[in-house]
Formats: structure tokens, sequence, C-alpha cells
């Protein structure tokens, strides 16, 4: 297999159709098509379907994470080749040319990328070696992006390790059950009853949010309030204390504890953990350690 046609994979996976591949890669569309018919006939297998937009098949996810990987080592050890040359003065670079920076995404959940992350982000940004990429998705799923092949390091619930990762425990996010003042002068006048709990406007991030009905199913089993669903972190809290709803709301995000705690007993521990490729990649490396430090502000883990 050669690393150009698997760059050509990644791309038209990630850009969805080969002509966006074809731009990324500064090819001709059907230069990109001859890469990936060229990996097929080299595996026996195909390996996306040219759709729009375009899917990998089975075959195509199995090599993509091995693909990324590779492409990952190969592009740090070509960096490392081109800096050198830069600082000895024999590179394109030399003459103060802007220096090329590592590509390593990651993937978290929305609560830590708007409270405790975006100092590691900020340390590696600034580092002047990497270009993080940022993505988002639910605790719960944020470790698929890595069996995919999508992350090299993930912040996640899961504490079982991806085959072929390493997993750090982060630290816990605690979660209260929270609303504004008015809200509950107006909701619960008697208190978060289940039958109050049965008729106030509950907050949702989206419908992959679990926090506020695990707290129904348990503490009001058989309630059905109305649900806002407003996915973004920031302005979920800040929907919270506009009144639109109650919700729970990590500490982090309710510092000065200008929201009312409807029940001190009703808390929701998240733990989070570090996930990542267990390459030897410097890069990656420094992204951990700046993800590890940033994390000292949260609670220990058990």
């Amino acid at each position: 297999m050669d690393l150009e046609q698997l760059r050509a994979l990644a791309a038209v996976v990630d850009h969805e159709t080969f002509e966006a591949a074809a731009h990324e890669l500064r090819l001709t569309p059907s230069a990109v098509s001859q890469r990936i018919k060229a990996l097929e006939r080299s595996v026996g297998s195909v390996l996306v379907r040219r759709l729009k937009p375009v899917v990998p098949t089975p075959a195509g996810e199995r090599l993509l994470r091995s693909a990324r990987q590779l492409l990952l080592i190969a592009d740090e050890a070509l960096l490392a080749l081109r800096s050198e040359e830069v600082h000895d003065g024999a590179g394109p670079g030399a003459a103060g040319g802007v220096a090329e920076r590592l590509r390593v995404p990651i993937v978290a959940n929305a609560d830590s990328i708007a409270t405790w992350l975006p100092p590691a982000i900020r340390e590696v940004a600034l580092g002047g070696r990497i270009a993080v990429e940022l993505l988002r998705d639910d605790e719960h799923a944020t470790a698929d992006l890595l069996r995919s092949g999508d992350a090299v390091g993930a912040v996640t619930a899961d504490p079982r390790p991806v085959q072929g990762c390493r997993v750090r425990p982060l630290g816990t996010m605690v979660y209260r059950a929270k609303a504004s003042a008015e809200f509950v002068e107006r909701w619960f006048p008697g208190g978060a009853t289940p039958e109050a709990l049965a008729a106030a406007p509950v907050m949702q991030y989206d419908r992959k949010d679990s926090h506020q009905l695990a707290l129904l199913a348990r503490v009001a089993p058989d309630a059905a309030p109305p649900q806002h669903f407003i996915p973004d972190s920031v302005q979920y809290v800040e929907a919270v204390g506009a009144g639109l709803g109650w919700g729970m709301v990590p500490d982090q995000q309710d510092p000065g504890g200008l929201l009312v705690e409807l029940d001190p007993a009703w808390t929701e521990d998240l733990e989070l953990y570090w996930q990542a490729w267990t390459l030897d990649s410097p890069g990656l490396a420094e992204v951990t350690d700046a993800v590890i430090r940033a994390a000292r502000v949260l609670r220990p883990g058990r």
C-alpha cells in the first residue's frame, strides 16, 4: 500500500466527495479516483461506496484506522525533517516562511469543551507544532471516533480501553439539578415534587442527553414534562438561567452559584477518561500532556 493512496482514502471519507478531496490534495478528481482504485486492487476489497456523500465500506472502515495511524507517523517524521532543514537554513522555510503543523484530531463532549478543556487547546496551539482539530460528541460516544480512526485521542466516559489505546483517568464533573430563582418560584412553590416535575419544562442538550431523564426516572418515574432542546453547552446554561426550564448543570458552569439547586441529593458524577492511540508520536504525547494538566481542575475521580 502506498501512503498517497491511503491519504486519498482518508481525504475522500473526510470530505465526502472526490471533488472536495481533490481540492484538499491539490489533485484532479480523476487522480484521486485512480489512487482509490489502485488501493482497492492492492487489498482486494472495495473500500468506498461512490455515493454523495462518499461512505466507506466495512473493509474501508477497518483500513482507515490503520491508514490514519500510518499517516500521522509519516507526517510527523516529514515535518520533523523539514523543521531541521529550516533550522539549518537549507529548507524552503529558511527565509521566514510559515512552518507547517501536524494535524491532530481529538474529540470531547460539549461540557468539557465549554469548561476545563480550552486551556489545553490554547497550550497546544500556541506551542507552534500542532494544528488541533477538535471534534464534539456525547461523552458516551466519543470512543467510537477512536475506533473509526476519526480521532487519535478522546475525552470519554468509557473506562474500557479501545483496542490499541491507553486509558488515563481525568477526574469527575459534578452535575446538579438547577433552575433560576424565578423558575423555582413559578413551578416549584411547594418544592420539586414528582407532581411538579411532571409539569415543569426541562432543558435537554440534544436527543443523546441522558442527564435530566435519568434523574426524572429516579425521582419522578411517571413524569413526562415538556422538553426544550438547545445543543450548545453555553447557551444551554444561559437558557436555564433565563427560566426556560430546569436542567443538570456542571459545577464549572455555575461557579458563582447564581442558579438555585433543586435538591442537594440530586447530583450526578460524570467520571471522565482520556483515551489515546498507543503510538510513538511526540505530537500526540504533547496533546495528552496538555489535556492531563488542564483536567487538574476537575474533582479527583474515585
